[in-house]
């Protein structure tokens, strides 16, 4: 090797060293205790923010779903609801948050509609003796979902139910906002430090 190759590998090795001081030193990580592994802060909070993103996302479109099938059960119970007696089966005595107190009953019962037997639980909570009739409104397409009159006299379909979904979907947005803007300051700092190195490497090389 020539005095001319020597030199030009001195400084590539004296370079990539200084460079990779400079890289490191603008990369913040945490040492664990007791361990030797680094952790890149960054790259923590960032994996993070995303699942919660993906978590938040998910309850969003649970409540959005939960809503609109409140309101199309009682859509259809007021459009397609045809009047049946129910017939008590049985009672069971329910227990309070405690476990000691009674919170009523939960009742359950028969009917048939176009020819066919369906078995529904009762809307309620009171003690009805076996064998007894309740007039309830069954959903013509759909006879297992039954309520009462008085109900159905006094619940609507309505916006209320998307309320709170609305609100997360509006903190889901501003959470995936600033995920996006942080995601380009990275981006941008990453290749200012880049380009800052490749300009030092130029204004520093003897060739």
């Amino acid at each position: 090797m020539n005095c001319r190759e020597q030199a030009r590998a001195g400084f590539v090795k004296e370079r990539l060293g200084y460079h990779s001081g400079i890289a490191a030193s603008h990369e913040p990580v945490t040492t664990l205790r007791g361990a030797s592994v680094e952790v890149d802060s960054r790259r923590v909070v960032a994996a993070l923010g995303y699942a919660s993103v993906v978590a938040l996302a998910a309850v969003v479109v649970t409540l959005f779903a939960v809503g609109a099938h409140a309101n199309a059960q009682i859509g259809a119970l007021r459009l397609h609801g045809v009047r049946v007696e129910v017939k008590v089966s049985k009672c069971v005595g329910l227990l309070g948050g405690s476990g000691s107190n009674g919170a009523g009953y939960s009742c359950s019962g028969t009917f048939a509609l176009d020819g066919r037997s369906y078995g529904v639980r009762i809307p309620g909570n009171i003690l009805r003796p076996p064998g007894s009739t309740v007039n309830l409104v069954a959903a013509e397409d759909d006879p297992g979902l039954v309520a009462t009159v008085q109900q159905l006299k006094t619940e609507h379909a309505s916006w209320k139910e998307f309320v709170l979904p609305s609100a997360l979907l509006a903190v889901l947005g501003a959470l995936v906002t600033v995920l996006a803007v942080r995601r380009r300051k990275i981006r941008g700092s990453s290749g200012q430090l880049a380009l800052r190195l490749g300009r030092d490497f130029a204004a520093d090389s003897p060739f």
